[in-house]
């Protein structure tokens, strides 16, 4: 009975999420020097504009290998940390977990302002480590929230079973713990790729000429100038990120990300 109208429901919220996105990919093919939709012609030539400038290809390597660093740092130093949260107690243990998450409710031009006063101190300001410090505090919370309510009683007590049979902490963590957490670890790494890969906020106290990350490039861009080649570029990152989540459902599945979710 009320199966159709769902479906219509679903239908037009996929579309108003999706339409947004082809206007983006339309204007980029435009053959105007100003964004146009419907496009005005059809044409590359924005996408060779951007793929010509030096200073766009250095952006999308910074914003690349600054986001992939930082995800490893923020899943290597959240799922240890989930784990000694969720299983043990200790002083403090309040304190520290509302400080980890604090990032998710604190201004990130405040933090970006902070570590560019305290990075000027040591030494480090406007460096390639400052903006990798930065981006490793604000999403470290989302592979923590990810991570943290998959360590649950029940795999607790696979754990001690797993211990009862004569297995060691790594060998029950590798066995064990992380096929039950995996799930939360790449869906936690996903959020904290895309939330380093489109900070603006942070990054622009902390980035220079010479370095700089794609959204910073544009926001500086759009200042100036707003062509087709914004639309380009937005368009090789919507493309970079529709490839990635193919890959993740080959490789693992994405209605098994979803079950680990809930």
């Amino acid at each position: 009975m009320f199966a159709i109208p769902i479906r219509i429901i679903s239908l037009a919220a996929l579309a108003y999420l999706v339409l947004p996105l082809l206007v983006i990919v339309g204007s980029s093919l435009t053959s105007t020097s100003f964004l146009a939709f419907p496009p005005q012609g059809v044409t590359f030539a924005w996408y060779a504009t951007m793929l010509n400038d030096p200073t766009y290809v250095a952006a999308f390597a910074t914003s690349t290998s600054l986001a992939a660093f930082a995800t490893a740092v923020a899943v290597l130093f959240a799922v240890p940390t989930a784990l000694a949260i969720a299983r043990f107690d200790f002083p403090g243990k309040r304190a520290l977990s509302a400080t980890l998450m604090s990032p998710l409710v604190l201004p990130h031009v405040v933090l970006g302002a902070a570590l560019l006063q305290y990075g000027t101190i040591i030494g480090v300001s406007r460096s390639f480590t400052a903006l990798l410090v930065g981006h490793i505090v604000i999403i470290v919370p989302f592979v923590l929230r990810a991570v943290l309510p998959q360590l649950t009683e029940e795999q607790r007590s696979l754990e001690e079973a797993s211990a009862d049979l004569g297995a060691g902490p790594v060998t029950t963590f590798f066995l064990v713990t992380l096929p039950q957490i995996r799930s939360g670890i790449i869906s936690g790494g996903i959020f904290a790729f895309i939330s380093s890969w489109i900070n603006v906020e942070l990054s622009i106290f902390n980035t220079t000429a010479e370095l700089t990350t794609i959204p910073v490039k544009l926001f500086n861009y759009v200042q100036y100038t707003i062509d087709p080649t914004i639309a380009a570029v937005s368009s090789i990152t919507i493309l970079v990120a529709a490839i990635v989540i193919v890959i993740l459902d080959f490789a693992f599945g994405l209605d098994v990300l979803a079950e680990g979710r809930e």
